[in-house]
């Protein structure tokens, strides 16, 4: 049975989750998966927009620059392993550009910040 404050944590990511996709949404993105899980990683978001594909990692924290402090590489190497099999799984999108983003909770309105890590090459 989880604790009380792992399950406040857990009511935490999902309400920002969904308030992440409704930044999205507002902004013109579809939203394709949500919580993308593999045998090597998760990924919160996978959104589109035009040709486009983004890999979106949701941070919620008490403010905005403690949820930027919570970006790590350790978080962007499990969703650039995700996204290698959800390309794999889903090759219509092969020939979109892949981008990997955040969204930070941490105010009212979140903030979208794309292009926020690359993938080796």
């Amino acid at each position: 049975m989880k604790t009380d404050a792992r399950q406040a944590a857990y009511r935490l990511g999902h309400a920002a989750e969904w308030r992440a996709v409704w930044r999205l949404r507002l902004a013109g993105y579809s939203v394709l998966a949500r919580r993308y899980k593999t045998k090597l990683g998760e990924i919160d978001i996978v959104a589109r927009r035009g040709d486009v594909l983004a890999f979106v990692e949701v941070k919620a924290r008490r403010d905005f620059a403690r949820a930027a402090d919570a970006l790590g590489s350790r978080q962007f190497g499990r969703v650039a392993r995700a996204a290698s099999l959800f390309v794999a799984h889903h090759p219509r999108y092969a020939a979109h550009t892949l981008r990997f983003d955040a969204v930070l909770v941490g105010g009212l309105w979140p903030r979208h910040l794309p292009d926020v890590w690359r993938a080796p090459e």
